[in-house]
């Protein structure tokens, strides 16, 4: 990996990047970005978020016929799979519980097991999906402050990537990433102002 961007300077930098050099990304370097994403935040440590991450040639072109053409997908040099499976989680909640709270282990896991028991099951699962959203957001920057840019898209038949990856039918597919070494600059960033989107009291 390059030398990391601040946090602040990740944010300012990344773009959405649809052109990539074709530059390949090893296994570590994956493995790190995905680590680094893992540490989002998440209610009670659940972690619902799964990833799959896609770097084949064949692959790639699979995915993206399921995302509609898109051709940053098979541009890229790994294309992240991003869903949210809440059934296995919580069945295994026992496994994200802090060390620091083992004594606690069986209550704890029994008082998540038991808030999530008053769901629906579509609420449920949604739940898991907004986790999903917060990995994204730290894997769009973990891959920015190392000099790679990305392409975050919602743009996909999700009953088809279930397919590929043999999915089960209730988990949730938040978002798919394009990461590579990028050979287009991207437009300049254009947002609301602070007075249109926010007030202090």
């Amino acid at each position: 990996m390059q030398n990391e961007l601040s946090v602040s300077q990740a944010i300012h930098a990344r773009k959405s990047i649809r052109k990539y050099t074709g530059e390949p990304i090893s296994n570590e370097t994956i493995r790190q970005l995905v680590d680094l994403a893992g540490l989002a935040p998440s209610p009670w440590n659940i972690q619902p978020w799964r990833i799959i991450a896609v770097k084949t040639e064949d692959d790639k072109q699979k995915l993206m016929q399921a995302a509609y053409g898109q051709p940053q997908v098979g541009a890229s040099a790994v294309t992240f799979v991003i869903y949210t499976d809440m059934t296995e989680a919580i069945d295994n909640v026992e496994n994200t519980v802090h060390p620091g709270m083992k004594d606690r282990e069986a209550e704890v896991a029994k008082q998540i097991r038991d808030h999530f028991a008053n769901y629906s099951e579509a609420d449920f699962h949604w739940w898991g999906r907004a986790q999903g959203y917060s990995f994204m957001s730290f894997l769009l920057l973990a891959a920015q402050s190392h000099g790679f840019a990305t392409s975050a898209m919602l743009g996909f038949d999700p009953e088809q990537v279930k397919a590929l990856y043999n999915l089960p039918a209730h988990a949730q597919i938040p978002a798919i990433v394009a990461v590579g070494v990028p050979a287009e600059e991207g437009f300049p960033h254009f947002r609301h102002n602070f007075d249109a989107l926010a007030k202090i009291v």
